[in-house]
């Protein structure tokens, strides 16, 4: 019985020994290629910290005079709980401004958005009609530094937000990459969280453009339950 035991043993250990060198080979090159490591803008916002802005759209008669009063206003702002985060012009029109700021109070941005002073503010910044507000929390949010100023931003209400998503997330972001989109961020307005924000970063015009009208985006929105024609809008980020 010993000497059974004596030529089985090294048998055995052979066999471990080929076992784990093969798990072992296995590993590196999992770790090589990268699969352990699936990544996608699912899992990258989940890192992300949602966060609430108020976005203004408006006209000024001249950009330069509006900037020089919008800054002036950043203490009354601040003591509403709002803060500077981002100043775009429209590519069809320079004079179009979008405001989009972190807000810290959703109550205290409505009562400053409703502000007499602020109409009067505005008037003086030379601010043409009526502004429009909305309010929203931002869900994803990519802040990389990137050298492209040109975004399209998109809004639509959706049926239901979780089967929009899907579709959404499954159309995927190599996708839109091709087609000159680069994904930036995504809102949920605080006032009917069916309605949806996407900002894209544009890294070819004529595709983003190409994408944007075709019929096959127009059949993955009706898939997705878009509701209605959704508000396309095209600027170009200002320095701080």
């Amino acid at each position: 019985m010993k000497n059974v035991k004596r030529k089985i043993l090294p048998v055995l250990i052979l066999i471990f020994a080929i076992i784990f060198i093969s798990c072992k080979n296995n590993k590196t090159e999992k770790e090589e290629s990268g699969e352990e490591m699936p990544m996608d803008t699912a899992s990258v916002s989940a890192i992300m910290e949602p966060f609430k802005v108020i976005v203004i759209k408006h006209k000024v008669a001249n950009y330069d005079k509006w900037r020089k009063e919008y800054d002036a206003h950043d203490s009354v702002r601040v003591a509403h709980g709002i803060s500077h985060f981002v100043i775009g012009r429209g590519m069809d029109d320079p004079n179009t401004i979008i405001v989009i700021d972190k807000m810290d109070d959703v109550m205290k941005a409505k009562e400053f958005s409703a502000m007499p002073s602020l109409k009067e503010a505005m008037k003086k910044a030379g601010v043409n009609g009526t502004p429009e507000f909305a309010y929203y929390n931002v869900i994803r949010n990519d802040d990389s530094k990137i050298n492209i100023k040109n975004r399209l931003m998109v809004t639509h209400r959706v049926k239901d937000f979780d089967a929009w998503l899907r579709v959404y997330d499954g159309e995927g972001v190599t996708k839109r990459m091709e087609n000159g989109l680069i994904d930036r961020g995504m809102a949920r307005s605080i006032d009917d969280p069916n309605m949806v924000t996407l900002v894209f970063a544009i890294s070819n015009m004529e595709k983003a453009k190409a994408l944007i009208t075709s019929e096959a985006q127009k059949n993955i929105m009706t898939e997705a339950g878009v509701e209605g024609a959704p508000q396309i809008f095209y600027y170009t980020m200002e320095d701080k």
